[in-house]
């Protein structure tokens, strides 16, 4: 008796190499590096200008002002993650602590978007 094959599952979702944004992968073809062409591009310029300097590729290179708007969403996160350990001390309601933890992964996934 044969087997039916298992259904075909969409690939594991994995994040941008160049703005961090979460890339679902179709059932065929190779993985996909970048969410978008213009996310490629970004990435192909920065090579293209550290190459030949002392700067490694694999260097991330941020403006002051993206420093401070990463530093900014870092410190949200952490505030999100306090809430969080003060309900649970406060013996909050399951209500209340599902409303902040989904807030943290909200927080998190604007964390990862650094670019």
């Amino acid at each position: 008796m044969e087997q039916e094959a298992a259904p075909r599952r969409n690939r594991a979702r994995n994040s941008c190499a160049w703005c961090g944004r979460e890339i679902v992968e179709s059932e065929i073809g190779r993985r996909r590096k970048y969410c978008k062409q213009s996310c490629r591009q970004r990435a192909y310029e920065q090579r293209s200008l550290v190459a030949g300097s002392s700067i490694p590729a694999d260097a991330v290179v941020l403006s002051a002002g993206e420093a401070d708007d990463l530093i900014e969403r870092l410190f949200r996160l952490r505030c999100a993650a306090e809430d969080i350990a003060t309900a649970v001390d406060e013996n909050a309601a399951k209500s209340e602590l599902a409303s902040l933890g989904a807030e943290l992964v909200a927080l998190a996934k604007e964390a990862e978007r650094w670019r």
